[in-house]
């Protein structure tokens, strides 16, 4: 997956969770799974989670099952057993915080060590729209000072330059010289307690919840990922067109970038075609 498809390191290890699970229920002789034991364990692994977790399982179970029956350890086509998860296109309306909200969330960081490189980090998720494990991948290397932009490495390893806010850029440099234990490590982001270490995408996510406690805002999505999000809508309400919304959030396909038009009536009104022979409202 690594070398072939050139998946992210946090697709990754998302796969490696489920099928570590997999293995701990079915066993490692491939030749006695049935098509009962397939279906049972995906079934019975995103029981508790929500659609897209759901089928991320579908599709790490498929694809080592796929690779079993083509190396021979198992019957060919046992893929085919596992069955998949409905979900209709742009059926769903973003989860996002009204953009008052997000400067309570931001503004509840003080002065304390962890604060300050907690406000960089909420920064980078609210203002540019970046992913968690964006944020906790951010190196030095990346961050062009002299330009004010900032190269970001997403899915499918795509690196891409962004615009680098004044008011980012400053919240990272106080953090820098007031706030980072001296770690040597390429990374920006790194724990505020020893041991020190870099931050990982789960550490981002808990900085956001943390910060949503403490500004007392309850969010429809606890975790990071509600901030880029919200970046969404704030920029379409702000007058920024699909195109360039989907530019900062680095989105492959306009239809993912659609999905946000939903919450810009505005903009809505000015696609929806009229029902026929009925007048327009």
């Amino acid at each position: 997956m690594r070398k072939h498809r050139g998946l992210a390191e946090t697709t990754l290890d998302l796969y490696e969770g489920v099928l570590g699970g997999f293995l701990d229920t079915l066993g490692d002789d491939a030749r006695a799974y049935t098509a009962e034991d397939l279906r049972n364990f995906v079934l019975n692994r995103a029981r508790p989670h929500g659609i897209w977790r759901a089928k991320a399982i579908v599709v790490a179970v498929r694809a080592f099952v796929r690779y079993l029956g083509v190396t021979g350890q198992c019957p060919p086509g046992m893929e085919h057993a596992i069955p998949g998860y409905a979900s209709w296109q742009l059926s769903s309306v973003p989860r996002f915080l009204v953009a008052e909200d997000v400067e309570r969330v931001i503004d509840s960081c003080t002065d304390s060590e962890f604060e300050l490189r907690d406000r960089a980090v909420l920064l980078l998720l609210a203002r540019l729209g970046l992913r968690a494990s964006d944020v906790a991948h951010l190196k030095f290397a990346d961050i062009d000072w002299r330009n004010g932009s900032v190269i970001v490495c997403g899915k499918g390893r795509r690196r891409e330059s962004l615009p680098l806010p004044q008011e980012v850029g400053n919240a990272i440099l106080v953090y820098l010289k007031q706030g980072r234990p001296s770690l040597h490590v390429p990374e920006v982001f790194t724990s505020a307690l020893a041991p020190f270490r870099v931050l990982t995408r789960a550490a981002v996510t808990h900085i956001v919840r943390s910060a949503l406690r403490r500004a007392g805002v309850k969010a429809p999505i606890n975790g990071a990922h509600v901030l880029r999000h919200s970046a969404a809508t704030t920029l379409l309400r702000q007058g920024v067109s699909l195109a360039g919304v989907g530019a900062v959030l680095r989105h492959r396909s306009r239809m993912t970038t659609a999905h946000y038009a939903k919450v810009d009536f505005g903009l809505l009104s000015e696609i929806a075609q009229p029902w026929p022979e009925v007048p327009s409202c």
